[in-house]
C-alpha cells in the first residue's frame, strides 16, 4: 500500500443540509476563451453573454423547486468555472478536491478549495500530478455502492485508488474512447431507482459490458448519437424529475415510461463550451447526513 498521503483540510463548523443540494455559479464571466475540447473548436468568442444568463437562470429556477442550491462567486478570468461539477466529488461532507488536466482551468481550484472550506467542507487534495476533474469524471451509483470512475481522457488512472481510499467504496473505471464525450457525466447518467442512461459508442467494449452486467436491461436507457450530441445524459436527476438540454421526444418517453417527469431547457450557449445541465451543477450530501468535527486531531491526514 502507497504511504502517498492527501492533504486533508477540515473545517470548523458542521454542514446541516436540508434537501437534496446543489453548487452553482453565476456565468458572468462564461465566454469561449479557448479550445480545451472539440465542442469549443469553432466557438472561440461565440457565446452570447444575454442567453447564457437567462438559459442558466432558468436552470437555476427549475432546479430550485426541487433541491437547494448553493452558489459560488464567479471570478473573472475564469470563464468555465460555471461547471461547478468539474471542482471536486462530495461524499458525507468530504470533498476530493480536482486536479485540472487542463492549464486553463487550473486558476479554478483554489477559488473551490476556499469555498468548499468555507461552506464547512473537509477538503482532500490528491498529489499535484495526479489530474482529476471531480464530478465530471466521478459518479456514484443511485444506491451509493459503487463509484464509477473515467478513464482514458481527464482524469488520471492514477487517482483511482485515492477515490477508493477516501471513502472505502468499490469503484469501477469506465474508458472513454470518444473526444467528445471527455467527461463522464457527457455520457452517463446513474439515475434514481438503478436507472441508467448512456451513449454506448463512448465507451470501449469493456466498459459497456461493464455498465450493462451493473445495470439489469429493464434498467438501461441507451441514447443515440443525435440525442448524445445534446447532452442527452449530462442530465440532472432529483427524486423522480430529470432536467436536461432539449432532447428528442422518443427519449423523453422512454424516459416517461420509466416514471420520470422530464423537464427540458435550452441550454445551447453552454454546448459551445461542451457543458449542459449536470456540468452546471455539483451534487452535495443530503440533509443531515454528516458532521464534520469542530476540532480535529491537528496535522491529521488521510493516508492512501
Amino acid at each position: 500500500m502507497s504511504t502517498q498521503s492527501l492533504e486533508l483540510t477540515h473545517a470548523n463548523q458542521e454542514l446541516l443540509l436540508t434537501r437534496p443540494t446543489y453548487l452553482m455559479c453565476s456565468p458572468q464571466f462564461y465566454d469561449v476563451n479557448y479550445v480545451i475540447n472539440p465542442w469549443m473548436v469553432g466557438n472561440l468568442h461565440a457565446a452570447s453573454h444575454g442567453r447564457a444568463l437567462k438559459q442558466w437562470d432558468q436552470l437555476y429556477n427549475a432546479l430550485t423547486k426541487l433541491a437547494d442550491v448553493m452558489l459560488v462567486e464567479p471570478q473573472p478570468g475564469l470563464p468555465d468555472m460555471v461547471f461547478t461539477a468539474n471542482a471536486g466529488l462530495e461524499r458525507d461532507g468530504t470533498v476530493l478536491l480536482s486536479n485540472f488536466f487542463h492549464p486553463e482551468r487550473q486558476g479554478e481550484e483554489d477559488h473551490f478549495c476556499r469555498w468548499f472550506r468555507a461552506a464547512g467542507y473537509a477538503v482532500l487534495r490528491l498529489p499535484h500530478e495526479t489530474r482529476f476533474e471531480g464530478e465530471g469524471d466521478a459518479l456514484f451509483s443511485s444506491d451509493r455502492s459503487r463509484l464509477w470512475i473515467a478513464d482514458g481522457l481527464r482524469t488520471a488512472k492514477e487517482s483511482h485508488s485515492y477515490l477508493a481510499r477516501a471513502w472505502n467504496v468499490s469503484i469501477k473505471p469506465l474508458r472513454l474512447i470518444d473526444p467528445r464525450f471527455y467527461h463522464l457525466d457527457t455520457c452517463f447518467a446513474p439515475l434514481n431507482d438503478g436507472y441508467v442512461m448512456y451513449y454506448p459508442a463512448a465507451f470501449d467494449t469493456a466498459s459497456v459490458k461493464s455498465i450493462e452486467s451493473f445495470y439489469p436491461l429493464h434498467k438501461r436507457i441507451p441514447v443515440s448519437s443525435d440525442d448524445a450530441a445534446r447532452f442527452a445524459c449530462n442530465a440532472i436527476n432529483v427524486d423522480r424529475t430529470i432536467l436536461v438540454n432539449e432532447i428528442s421526444r422518443e427519449l423523453i418517453h422512454h424516459l416517461e415510461a420509466a416514471n420520470f417527469q422530464v423537464v427540458p431547457i435550452a441550454l445551447d450557449e453552454f454546448l459551445k463550451a461542451g457543458g449542459a445541465a449536470k456540468c452546471l451543477v455539483m451534487k452535495l450530501s443530503p440533509a443531515g447526513a454528516y458532521k464534520i468535527p469542530e476540532k480535529p486531531e491537528a496535522g491529521r491526514q488521510l493516508i492512501v
